[in-house]
């Protein structure tokens, strides 16, 4: 390598490494925001208020419920939490914790969190769908990306941890 390739490269580096540093301080803004946004879907739920819990969720987000079926866009996403929310999972408690939340891209981030509901109704429900305390375990993956300037939920996929999983404690 030529010296002044060598220059260029180790230019070009040392820029990018500088480049990296805002978008790492961005960062904690943006993981705030996400976490946020999980808190005040704990808070929506627990007081069953559809609206405030759909409030984050992307106008073509897609959702998958704990049975498997699939909706697309925030309209069904809120018609089904106003629905759930007056029948089997009326006076239900929600406690949310994120396991994961990894940024893909500046822009698009992929968070797990394992959430315990206490208080479900569901009738028909088989005896492996709640652990031994009477509550509804999942693991919700959600993937949110900004969007003029806002974190929205673009995909909402919801999968029931059998009591036989046994699923670590939340924090």
């Amino acid at each position: 390598m030529t010296k002044a390739k060598l220059t260029l490269v180790v230019f070009l580096s040392s820029l990018m490494g500088l480049l990296a540093v805002p978008a790492l301080a961005q960062n904690a803004n943006d993981t705030a925001a996400i976490r946020n946004i999980i808190k005040s879907e704990t808070a929506a739920w627990n007081k069953a208020d559809a609206v405030a819990y759909a409030s984050h969720f992307a106008a073509d987000g897609t959702f998958t419920n704990i049975l498997g079926a699939f909706y697309k866009g925030h309209d069904a996403f809120l018609a089904e939490h106003t629905q759930i929310f007056k029948t089997i999972f009326l006076g239900s408690t929600l406690q949310q914790d994120i396991v994961s939340l990894q940024f893909a891209t500046p822009d698009v981030a992929v968070v797990e969190v394992l959430t315990a509901v206490t208080g479900a109704k569901i009738p028909g429900a088989r005896s492996d769908s709640f652990d031994a305390k009477g509550r509804l375990r999942t693991r919700l993956l959600q993937v949110v990306a900004r969007r003029g300037g806002e974190w929205k939920i673009v995909a909402y996929h919801n999968v029931e941890v059998k009591d036989a999983l046994h699923a670590p404690e939340q924090q």
